[in-house]
């Protein structure tokens, strides 16, 4: 039968009730009085269970050695009331035995701080800290939010191709998956036969499920795409993975205001859910990690979002008497130091720019009528910066191949995607979030490397 979980009893035990707990030594302490304190841990909250062993629990003196920080065990007691400060309960042991040994002088987690740098190199055994196993929490409450949010709404769920044969992005960064040995091939031939290859043609890792998603969404109506992207984009920042998770939401007869009030609806609501039911985690990250995080997450919930044009924010920008590091000019992607800037700075509250140059954004988004915009809106928070990207989508027949061909790219490749917009073609609109990033926003973890379970890294696959 499986054990309670921790959680459950510090939330809902009361006095006399008896219970089997199984979890991980934190730390063991022995009292001269003939009884030891262990704090248990099953990874279900942040908070230890405090276990009362006495000397006369059958088989203690042979047993309680083994307890050391690291090992499993299996205890079986009862809820006693607490007189220790900052715990209602703990649990009087009336039997306990050790699942499985942890060699003190062996398990590199003690009680003490570690580095995070530290702590990716043991991977398999981070989950374990409190740091770790706070940000597992939040990120399941997350991704469980960010279901309901859809499904409240009436969106389908789907599964976009993970192995796919096009580029949504044209950006050219992508993983390729073949069966053939290019390094011999290379050596042979200028000319590879792709028709040879597992597919018959060149296929890569996904970068996006967007164009995928717009299929469904001109099909079945609203629908959302949540699963993982790659991206072979050779940086080593603190802002950047070669594998995340990707909510793409698409949206049939929306337009670009639609979209955006979606978009800043659903991080409010990821936001206020995660305050409501991470609420002991949201404190540990508030005390040890960023001071200012419930402050942030509050005015992130409460407050509506400023909106304002690209052009809008560039001259806003170039005015502001700051001095940044990259130059601002119309035409150019704004930095993560410019996107901060509106954001912590100037308007202190999440800010959604629109309108953005079309030299700089992907095929797929709507031409305005002046010619050099789009219909592409990016949502920005503080700490973060850009935390969704989206646009309306180009519907238009003879101006969607008219920007492929301008992208350099053959419209011959989308001939699928193009026959969208030949037969029963409509507005939409859509966007896409990073878990990732959306877990950093909550959690005020500095490095994108410790809000996944196992970070994919130039050079790093190790786990």
């Amino acid at each position: 039968m499986p054990p309670i979980r921790v959680a459950s009893i510090l939330k809902n035990a009361c006095p006399d009730e008896c219970f089997t707990v199984k979890g991980w030594v934190r730390t063991r302490r022995d009292s001269r009085r003939g009884f030891s304190f262990i704090e248990l841990n099953d990874g279900s909250c942040l908070k230890n269970l405090q276990i009362i062993v006495d000397a006369d629990v059958p088989g203690y003196a042979d047993v309680i050695r083994r307890v050391t920080t690291g090992a499993s065990l299996e205890v079986e007691g009862v809820i006693r009331e607490s007189p220790g400060r900052g715990q209602r309960i703990e649990l009087q042991a009336t039997a306990l035995s050790v699942i499985g040994d942890a060699d003190p002088a062996e398990y590199p987690l003690q009680k003490k701080g570690h580095r995070f740098e530290f702590l990716r190199e043991i991977a398999h055994l981070r989950p374990r800290t409190n740091s770790i196993g706070a940000v597992s929490r939040v990120r399941n409450a997350i991704s469980a939010s960010i279901h309901r949010f859809f499904q409240s709404r009436g969106f389908l769920y789907i599964h976009t191709p993970i192995i796919t044969a096009s580029d949504c992005e044209g950006a050219g960064e992508q993983f390729q998956v073949t069966t053939l040995d290019l390094p011999r091939l290379a050596q042979q031939t200028t000319q590879i036969d792709w028709s040879r290859d597992f597919f018959g043609r060149p296929a890569w890792l996904t970068v996006s499920g967007q164009l995928e998603a717009e299929v469904y969404a001109t099909s079945v109506g609203d629908c959302y795409t949540f699963g993982p992207t790659f991206r072979a984009e050779n940086s080593n920042t603190a802002r950047h993975l070669a594998e995340f998770w990707m909510v793409e939401p698409e949206m049939p007869f929306y337009e670009l205001q639609d979209n955006i009030d979606l978009a800043e609806s659903f991080i409010r609501t990821i936001v206020s859910d995660a305050l409501e039911q991470c609420p002991d985690d949201l404190d540990f990250f508030q005390q040890r990690i960023d001071s200012s995080l419930l402050d942030t997450l509050e005015q992130i919930r409460s407050s509506d979002f400023v909106r304002l044009t690209y052009t809008e924010a560039v001259d806003l920008l170039q005015n502001s008497g700051q001095e940044f590091e990259y130059p601002v000019s119309w035409g150019r992607d704004l930095q993560s130091e410019h996107e901060r800037f509106l954001t912590e700075t100037h308007f202190r509250q999440p800010v959604v720019l629109y309108d953005y140059p079309r030299s700089i954004k992907p095929f797929y988004m709507r031409c305005n009528d002046d010619g050099r915009t789009v219909r592409a809106m990016d949502v920005l928070v503080p700490r973060i910066g850009e935390i969704i990207g989206g646009s309306q989508r180009e519907e238009r027949l003879d101006v969607l191949v008219s920007r492929i061909e301008e992208c350099g790219m053959n419209p011959e490749d989308y001939w699928w995607y193009i026959d969208l917009r030949r037969f029963g073609t409509v507005p939409h609109s859509g966007f896409g979030l990073g878990l990732e990033r959306m877990v950093q926003l909550v959690t005020g973890m500095a490095n994108i490397r410790e809000v996944i379970p196992f970070p994919r890294t130039p050079g790093h696959a190790e786990f």
